[in-house]
Order: C-alpha cells, then structure tokens, then sequence
C-alpha cells in the first residue's frame, strides 16, 4: 500500500517546485503597464490589425473585418479575447504571449531579447513600435465596448 503512493508523492514534490514558475508564467492576471503616454488610436490600431505586412494578426486570428477574405482559425476570435482581456492584460499578451504560453505560435511583438531565427538586419528591433502597440490595445477594447452597447 505505501509503494503506491511513492510516485504520487514524488510527482507533488516536483510540481511544488515547477508551480510557481507555471503560476508565474500563466497567470491571466499579468499585465503591461501602457507604453507611451499618448492613447491608441483605435482606428489606426485596426489598420494594423488587418495589415497583412505590419500585424498579421489576421494570419491566425479572426475579428470583425467583413471586407478581409481570409481570416485565420489557429487563435481565438480577436472579439473574444477583448471581451474577456482588460487593456493591460491585451497589451502584455501582444508585448510577450510567450509569457502566459511558452509554446505560443504568436510573435512577441514588442519583445527584442531571446528571440530566435532573426534576420541580422532586424536584430535589437521590435515587430511593432510601443505607440503601434497601444493602438492596438486600443483597437481591441473600443471592439469590447461596442459589443457592451
């Protein structure tokens, strides 16, 4: 009887040591502080969205863009992570999704160390500016608040 319970005291002593760090890693609650001091343009946020050179976000995601043909399946529907993200927790998954998913196929946008296959020429630079970035978080709660009217 006692041998069988070796493994799953084992295995609770290697999770309480690997939790926090997982804890850490994939808590919804993080979040990013703003990155400018001037607000997002909404409406400048929703060209980068729909950018097929600058955001690519319609590669994986899809969102209100009846004008887009074709809209990516491999991530949540844009709507829907706005209505369940807050600006802050949005704009920390756009800065580094890596963060709360290790495995995640997302680029880290705002994000220049511990990156891997980088062409040379775009070494120490980020996929988006820190003003792109909150033009999108913007973007994404406006989508919230007008789902909420």
């Amino acid at each position: 009887m006692g041998m069988r319970y070796v493994p799953a005291v084992f295995l609770l002593s290697i999770l309480s040591l690997i939790a926090p760090v997982n804890a850490q890693v994939l808590s919804r609650e993080s979040q990013v502080d703003p990155l400018t001091t001037s607000a997002g343009d909404p409406v400048r946020g929703r060209a980068i969205v729909a950018s097929r050179q600058t955001g690519l976000c319609l590669l994986c995601h899809s969102g209100p863009f009846p004008e887009e043909r074709f809209q990516g399946n491999l991530a949540p529907d844009l709507g829907e992570s706005a209505a369940r993200l807050s600006a802050g927790q949005l704009r920390a998954r756009l800065v580094d999704p890596s963060r709360f998913d290790p495995d995640a196929i997302m680029p880290a946008y705002y994000r220049t160390e511990n990156l891997h296959r980088v062409a040379p020429k775009f070494l120490g630079q980020t996929i988006l500016s820190a003003q792109e970035i909150e033009d999108v978080v913007a973007f994404l709660v406006n989508l919230n608040q007008q789902k909420l009217q």
